[in-house]
């Protein structure tokens, strides 16, 4: 993978000269989150993906606030100097780095999707993340990894993929930041608030996309947020817990398309 001059690693899916398209994972930061949409998006869009500061390829230091990560993709998107501003959907954090990309450099980015993410830190998500720095803190790093597919994907689609989920058990732990960086990044995914005055003076159309069974970000907070910005649409899916681009990829591309459109 390539790496920019700011150390995040890139990689570009899709033919030179597709409408850009870039893709920003949640909390655990790898451009790899999105293999499950690859193939259909880059039919029609040229993909970006990275790995955000202190995962995968990318500067081992982590950052320490959402500005801070959306001022790193502002860099690496300045370095690129596409020829025009690109889509992104991010997926709960990558949703607010798209978000606060959107406030602080707006001729950078197109349009927004948020998916399953927050206008301010619900109690339920706080709880969620008391719980899985716990397991890491006094567990270790094999604990919280064995329990995050708990708080990704509903029940039944674990059930049915208990085999693939050990095999990405184990090998998540060859590139699993360092504790202090996932310390670091539930830190900043707490601090995110920017306040109803800073979201109702967003000029970029976003789109708040929900699903109604994530068992870490209530739905409800995608439709709070929403209130508040005033270019915005709420759509939602009725099951694919947390992670829905994973549970259910071809429906998830599909809407994604569609929105682009």
């Amino acid at each position: 993978m390539p790496v920019s001059a700011q150390g995040l690693a890139y990689e570009w899916y899709g033919d030179d000269g597709l409408p850009p398209l870039v893709l920003a994972s949640g909390l655990g930061g790898l451009g790899g989150y999105w293999e499950p949409n690859l193939g259909a998006l880059s039919q029609d869009y040229r993909v970006l993906t990275y790995d955000q500061r202190g995962c995968g390829g990318s500067t081992s230091d982590a950052n320490p606030t959402v500005a801070a990560m959306a001022a790193d993709l502002a860099a690496l998107l300045d370095e690129l100097a596409l020829d025009e501003a690109p889509g992104l959907v991010g997926h709960a954090l990558g949703g607010m780095i798209g978000l606060q990309l959107a406030m602080d450099r707006p001729e950078l980015v197109l349009r927004v999707m948020m998916v399953n993410g927050w206008a301010s830190l619900d109690p339920h998500t706080a709880r969620c993340f008391d719980t899985r720095l716990a397991l890491l803190r006094d567990s270790g790093p094999a604990a919280y990894l064995r329990a995050t597919p708990l708080f990704l994907y509903p029940p039944a689609w674990v059930s049915a993929h208990d085999a693939a989920l050990l095999t990405e058990e184990t090998e998540a732990r060859a590139y699993l930041p360092a504790a202090a960086v996932i310390e670091a990044r539930v830190h900043a995914a707490r601090l995110f608030d920017p306040g109803a005055y800073r979201l109702g003076a967003v000029a970029t159309p976003v789109m708040c996309l929900a699903s109604e069974d994530d068992a870490l970000v209530p739905a409800h907070c995608s439709e709070a947020l929403t209130k508040l910005l005033p270019h915005a649409t709420l759509a939602s899916f009725a099951s694919g817990g947390h992670a829905v681009n994973v549970t259910r990829p071809d429906d998830f591309n599909a809407r994604v398309q569609d929105w682009l459109r």
